[in-house]
């Protein structure tokens, strides 16, 4: 996804600044987002600077433990030994 955020940053300091109409949604400011400015995914960040709104994408999080580690590294270590230094087990009848 980083990539995807990447691009997105290039092709907005490409794209040429456009006047945009602002409307009332209910008790909201609204605007609409030309498709050259349009964010991954269905939220994002805002926040005020000076008399700016700057708009951020937000990176989407996992939902489950699969998709989590989907981007995890490979581990090339040993598993540790987890009886190391512990008195060996009687052996028992059942």
């Amino acid at each position: 996804m980083p990539i995807a955020l990447e691009k997105i940053a290039a092709d907005a300091a490409e794209s040429p600044a456009r006047q945009v109409r602002l409307f009332r949604n209910g008790a909201n400011q609204a605007v609409r987002i030309p498709k050259e400015f349009e964010l991954p995914g269905k939220e994002a960040l805002i926040h005020r600077e000076g008399n700016k709104l700057i708009i951020e994408a937000v990176k989407a999080t996992a939902t489950t433990l699969a998709e989590a580690m989907k981007d995890w590294e490979d581990m090339n270590e040993p598993f540790p030994d987890v009886d190391e230094g512990l008195l060996p087990l009687d052996d028992i009848t059942l």
